[in-house]
């Protein structure tokens, strides 16, 4: 197992109170697996990577286990950290604008990294960048890297920062919206670059998206969040085929489907997230769940069936 994650809180201190951004979250990853975090903003999904990169705000504070090839993430100094970040374990941000060094040309940014960790030599670290610009398709690649961010447009910065981050070739990969910015071509490419990515260096991605086609597209097994919460967990056959909580099933009601009438009604999910500073007692879904009865005021039962298919909600196999 490459990333074992054990009761993962993450909160921020604020002048209202604690915001409870994650709690106590359990998930693991393998080496060449494909992990997606799908649910609504707010849901702690980017907080949850920042967690497992140590790169949380300074009002943040994480507790639990980050366990990455038997050691403790959360228990490393920081020169610890920067031996694992970068290298084996690589970000793509969801806004270049503030991840991107704005006083730094591309190719310093780029180059650094490997030259550091890989000890390559910087003509073949600058080749090397080079030819990953141009596989995320940006134009004149040798002429881009010697470009400083401000000189792009907000797309290319996005596909810089892919760049970089399968640049190094990780053995753990953080993909928070990474085709966010992109038309449908460009993040065809860049899932087709994951893709290789994974059969070639074996790298475990965990895929942070709101775009379900994407998951599709990529990953093994989808866990969706809610209030920082995992409420269902299981293969993406099994989540998208056969979804068990509520909240799944209205998280797929609200994507448009090519294969029904153009008529069709889409249905959102009536409500409004919770307040994490003040979280309800029981399931954090109910005052929005179509099936909430009585029971609902307790804190539901986690469901695990004989598939490893797995669900928060009272509502089990029965229904």
């Amino acid at each position: 197992m490459l990333l074992q994650v054990k009761d993962l809180d993450v909160g921020f201190d604020t002048p209202e109170g604690e915001v409870h951004a994650v709690n106590k979250l359990n998930f693991s990853i393998d080496s060449g697996e494909a992990l997606a975090l799908v649910g609504e903003s707010g849901s702690g999904k980017t907080q949850t990577a920042m967690a497992i990169m140590a790169l949380l705000a300074e009002n943040g504070h994480a507790s639990g286990e980050v366990i990455y090839k038997g050691n403790d993430l959360l228990k490393m100094t920081a020169s610890q950290l920067n031996n694992h970040r970068g290298h084996e374990i690589s970000m793509i941000f969801q806004d270049p604008n503030t991840s991107l060094n704005p006083f730094l040309r591309i190719d310093k940014q780029m180059i650094e990294v490997v030259v550091h960790h890989q000890s390559m030599q910087r003509s073949e670290a600058r080749s090397k960048a080079i030819e990953m610009l141009r596989a995320v398709r940006i134009p004149d690649p040798e002429r881009a890297i010697r470009m400083y961010p401000h000189e792009f447009s907000g797309g290319m910065r996005q596909r810089v920062m892919v760049a970089m981050g399968l640049l190094s070739e990780p053995d753990l990969l953080i993909a928070d919206e990474p085709t966010a910015a992109l038309d449908v071509t460009v993040q065809g490419q860049i899932i087709h670059l994951m893709n290789a990515l994974r059969q070639k260096s074996n790298t475990a991605i965990i895929l942070i998206t709101h775009d379900l086609g994407t998951v599709a597209g990529l990953c093994d097994r989808v866990m969706v969040m809610y209030a920082g919460e995992a409420l269902e967990c299981g293969s993406a056959e099994q989540v998208f085929y056969d979804p068990k909580h509520p909240y799944t099933k209205g998280l797929l009601r609200s994507v448009p489907r090519l294969d029904q009438p153009d008529d069709n009604e889409l249905h959102a999910i009536p409500g409004n997230p919770p307040n994490m500073l003040s979280l309800p007692e029981g399931c954090k879904f109910r005052d929005r769940c179509p099936m909430a009865y009585e029971a609902c005021v307790e804190k539901p039962p986690m469901h695990l069936d004989k598939d490893r298919h797995a669900w928060r909600c009272f509502l089990g196999e029965e229904q």
